[in-house]
């Protein structure tokens, strides 16, 4: 077998190699067996296997995905409490964060999330496309969806349910692509988020 050949089998094993391995992942979330979030007392039983990134968005905050954090982003915020922000702040004098507060409603989540979107990653074009109340974890909840452009100009969709437990904010995110991949993996998110539960 010429060098060529070899080389081009050896690329080619290489790739396959790494598309049947679970995406650059740090953790593993599988099939019908229950985890706990962030630490917290929140706690879900995926419906199919899941990677969990190693990179925390914050304390009380994790992301999971399919296929890798720019095709299908899940992030889980577990009991974010009055005065925190939904993620880590970088830096708090030049690039403060919109914190929950006490008096926040259900209806405020999504200018809550839209603020923080506009501020972390610095997105300009962020719509909220709709929202309607929506039981989460066994309480009067949201759901809501949105759409933004990211810093590469790609077009992305989002849909987030949410509810507010004794002043602390449960939410689970779901943002992908427009084209394809969120309607791909939406039916995943929201078979996903119906099993979460507080223990």
């Amino acid at each position: 077998m010429s060098v060529r050949r070899l080389r081009r089998s050896a690329l080619l094993f290489a790739t396959v190699t790494l598309m049947a391995t679970p995406v650059a992942a740090n953790g593993y979330r599988e099939k019908g067996k229950p985890v706990v979030i962030a630490g917290s007392t929140l706690r879900v039983t995926p419906p199919r296997d899941w990677n969990l990134l190693s990179i925390r968005p914050g304390k009380k905050a994790e992301t999971w995905t399919l296929d890798g954090e720019q095709l299908n982003d899940v992030t889980w915020y577990a009991g974010i409490a009055a005065d925190e922000p939904l993620v880590r702040e970088t830096s708090r004098k030049q690039k403060p964060l919109p914190k929950l507060k006490q008096s926040t409603l259900l209806v405020e989540i999504p200018e809550l999330l839209e603020t923080t979107y506009r501020t972390e990653r610095q997105i300009a074009d962020f719509q909220v496309t709709g929202s309607a109340p929506d039981p989460f974890l066994s309480q009067p909840g949201i759901r809501f969806t949105y759409s933004y452009l990211d810093n590469d100009r790609l077009p992305r969709r989002g849909e987030a349910r949410a509810t507010l437990i004794g002043g602390k904010l449960y939410m689970a995110t779901f943002d992908a692509p427009r084209t394809h991949f969120f309607d791909r993996s939406l039916t995943d998110f929201r078979a996903l988020t119906d099993t979460a539960t507080l223990s």
